[in-house]
């Protein structure tokens, strides 16, 4: 039984810093298509925002976008699964945000909306420089999301809050927490806390894709950086973390991987190779 499946993760890890893709990288995904390996692209992004220079690789079959809120057939551009935010749970999630310092991101029907602010000027709102361009290029920019996110309530497959104060932060995590209908809650970098309904997570969209194609998770292997991959590493029997991931991830993963920036994800496609040239 070899490897089958590959689920990438883009920032922090199939992607360098510059949200580009490494030669090297590409090369090795590229190689693992050609060797009769299924690669899917999982990405706390939703279908808009992900990079030309990672769908457009000949055999990229698969996007679980939104944190495994919808997982699209990229070929198509078809929504083969989505799971919106229930109504109620929206409605909460604006009690609780409502007179805070907080900025905002909406995923909708594959496209991010953002508090205009923010769209303007990322770097305020704890954004990376090197995530600066790629916001500002993808996120489109909304004068009053509240009455956005009112409007399209029963829609949304994804909210991000994002603020800088870590004890605000956590004070609203853990009030999200308790709301009822549960909530999908998790975070990719530490200004964020991410939010979907309760049957997402990449973990859950990634079953779904590999029911599709006849796939074990014995079968596939899973390449993360943060706490949103966690549960896709724990998942599959072949769970990859980059030597930048966050503790949990690392935790998570069955084998530990050079950073993103030294290619780590081409590395760890190389050792599959290998293992399953033995098996």
């Amino acid at each position: 039984m070899g490897i089958k499946c590959i689920a990438l993760d883009l920032d922090g890890t199939t992607l360098c810093s510059d949200k580009q893709i490494s030669t090297r990288t590409k090369k090795a995904i590229e190689q693992a298509i050609e060797d009769g390996i299924h690669v899917v692209v999982a990405s706390g992004r939703c279908l808009d925002a992900l990079p030309k220079s990672v769908t457009e690789i000949s055999g990229v079959e698969y996007a679980i976008t939104s944190n495994g809120a919808a997982v699209y057939e990229l070929s198509s551009g078809t929504c083969l699964r989505r799971v919106t935010l229930e109504t109620q749970a929206v409605e909460e999630i604006l009690k609780i945000t409502e007179n805070r310092e907080i900025t905002c991101e909406v995923f909708y029907e594959g496209i991010p909306y953002a508090n205009r602010e923010y769209v303007e000027d990322p770097v305020a709102h704890g954004a990376t420089p090197y995530a600066y361009e790629y916001i500002r290029s993808t996120r489109h920019p909304i004068e009053d999301m509240r009455a956005f996110i009112r409007e399209h309530q029963s829609e949304i497959d994804g909210i991000d809050l994002i603020t800088q104060d870590q004890q605000l932060r956590m004070e609203i995590w853990k009030e999200l927490e308790k709301i009822i209908p549960p909530l999908y809650i998790t975070s990719s970098v530490v200004n964020r806390i991410e939010i979907a309904n309760t049957q997402a997570g990449k973990h859950q969209g990634l079953a779904f894709i590999l029911d599709r194609l006849g796939v074990t998770p014995e079968e596939t292997a899973a390449f993360g950086d943060a706490d949103n991959d966690v549960e896709m590493l724990s998942y599959v029997k072949y769970g990859m973390a980059v030597e930048n991931a966050t503790q949990k991830c690392k935790e998570a993963a069955m084998q530990i991987v050079p950073k993103n920036t030294e290619d780590g994800v081409a590395v760890g496609i190389e050792k599959l190779k290998n293992l399953s040239q033995n098996l």
